[in-house]
């Protein structure tokens, strides 16, 4: 509890001023380096660079208490161009229904489940773009 942030920066200068905030940048940028997802490449004269910008929300427990701060890196998506950066959007999600199918199948058939939480999901899409 002690190496948590109770207060959200506004922007990056105001995260630097803080090393919870800090550790949180380091860790985001660590599952980058460990997933291998980027490479570093020299500007393209010819295409729409989008840039990316930093977002900061503190995640709480059950009772409100912040337990944690977290950084993600985001694309500044506003600056894409349709049909020039991308053709489509899609978002994965599962319904409720879907889940209370499995549910109801692995209790029949006597599956044991287990939960995860993947914190870097979004870094094992491939883009071709």
């Amino acid at each position: 509890m002690c190496y948590v942030s109770l207060i959200e920066p506004k922007n990056f200068k105001e995260a630097l001023l803080d090393d919870s905030w800090v550790n949180a940048m380091h860790e985001e940028l660590g599952q980058f380096e460990r997933n291998n997802v980027w490479t570093l490449v020299p500007r393209p004269r010819d295409m729409n660079v989008i840039g990316t910008k930093w977002s900061f929300k503190n995640k709480s427990d059950e009772k409100g208490t912040v337990v944690r701060n977290k950084a993600r890196v985001v694309a500044q998506g506003y600056t894409q161009v349709e049909g020039v950066d991308y053709d489509e959007t899609f978002a994965p999600v599962a319904r409720l229904e879907a889940i209370r199918i499995l549910l109801g199948v692995a209790c029949f058939l006597g599956f044991k489940l287990f939960q995860m939480d993947v914190k870097s999901a979004l870094l094992n899409g491939y883009l071709r773009e």
